[in-house]
């Protein structure tokens, strides 16, 4: 039973078990408006592909006589795998690159393979530090926060930005949509670099070595000095992940691997048990709040999905998760009834993010900063 002070946004599935949510007076949340925000600066119109028309001159132009003139990451998704595909139907030379973390499922391997082989792209893949990289994300779980899968988000993002700058490549281009994927709360999933080295300090008595890091300097290094710009490709087009995935299937001969982002083993685990159980989090409702938003489903058919059936558990992938952190069941038993926290209880960036907030404000109005970025700092 819901507590009296409960709240639902009067548009999308949003509520007030994400900390910090607000309604206007008409009950909508701010992340329908920053959504709305986004609908603006990314206009699906007639104006649309003369604006992507204009992007991709520019990333030509900036690749003219080189091998590659973008880089594009790729999981074995349906969006990624999808961003390589409109890049090189787009007449693009893309290089594809794979973060491998070791939770790589059998179907994303074999995707990555296939489609980079029928679409004659180049392929570079940076394998962790396996010790390492299960180090992290046992201190991520230690530390009892929601943004325990951010290990892997922010370290694809420093491996893309990286094998960019050392290619001298100008162009990033990212594989998802607001459209699909919705608005991300901060109070459940915050990210930056100096976040991810406080956590494993604290945790592991250890500093990261090997993994890619965006830290701050690394960050300004990579925007100002090697000029790299991330580019939301599928944010420029109309995009329906359903219809990607059958044109992905046809074509080029991919396979489906099940859930949301299930390509890999640890986000099952993290999804499907990790945030409904310790912190009461369905990330369902963010797809489905973001094609509410963008009018593909009605409000009250994405509530009846949520209602109908719990989020599909795999109990084999949540034991094999365990063992392979190298976990006792002792050990996550205390892991899963530690007292929750949030990134505010641990050093990050965002008290610098908040000071600064004004010229933050300024270098996305001038572009200098990717637009998502602000946004993700806003909501």
């Amino acid at each position: 039973m819901k507590n009296s002070s409960y709240r639902i946004c009067s548009r999308c599935l949003y509520d007030t078990t994400i900390p910090g949510i607000r309604f206007d007076s008409n009950g909508v949340c701010q992340y329908c408006t920053i959504h709305d925000e986004l609908e603006k600066q990314y206009r699906i119109n007639d104006l649309s592909a003369g604006r992507l028309a204009n992007i991709l001159k520019k990333i030509k132009k900036h690749g003219w006589k080189k091998k590659y003139d973008c880089v594009v990451g790729v999981s074995g998704g349906v969006d990624s795998t999808y961003t390589l595909y409109k890049a090189v139907n787009l007449g693009l030379k893309p290089l594809a690159v794979h973060f491998d973390n070791g939770w790589n499922s059998e179907i994303a391997v074999n995707n990555i393979e296939v489609v980079t082989r029928k679409l004659n792209v180049d392929l570079e893949t940076i394998v962790a530090d396996w010790e390492e990289f299960k180090l992290l994300q046992k201190s991520f779980l230690l530390a009892s926060v929601s943004d325990a899968e951010i290990p892997t988000d922010v370290t694809i993002h420093a491996v893309l930005h990286q094998v960019a700058a050392q290619e001298n490549i100008h162009y990033v281009l990212i594989g998802h949509s607001f459209r699909t994927e919705g608005v991300v709360p901060k109070t459940w999933t915050y990210m930056d670099g100096k976040y991810i080295d406080s956590v494993h300090k604290i945790f592991s008595g250890k500093r990261l070595q090997s993994l890619p890091r965006l830290t701050l300097s690394r960050l300004l290094y990579y925007w100002f000095v090697k000029k790299i710009h991330s580019i939301p490709l599928l944010n420029y087009i109309p995009y329906d992940k359903a219809i990607a995935a059958t044109i992905l299937e046809k074509e080029l001969g991919w396979r489906n691997y099940g859930g949301h982002h299930h390509e890999s083993l640890y986000t099952v685990f993290f999804q499907s048990y990790y945030l409904p159980k310790k912190f009461g989090i369905d990330k369902r409702i963010l797809a489905l709040s973001a094609r509410v938003r963008s009018g593909s489903i009605g409000r009250e058919d994405a509530l009846e999905q949520i209602k109908r059936s719990p989020y599909p558990l795999d109990e084999k992938i949540v034991d094999y998760a365990i063992k392979k952190l190298g976990l006792s069941a002792e050990d996550f038993k205390n892991i899963m009834s530690a007292p929750i926290k949030s990134f505010v209880d641990y050093p990050t960036y965002f008290p610098l993010v908040q000071f600064f907030w004004f010229p933050l404000f300024i270098a996305y109005k001038l572009n200098l900063v990717p637009k998502i970025l602000y946004y993700k700092f806003k909501g």
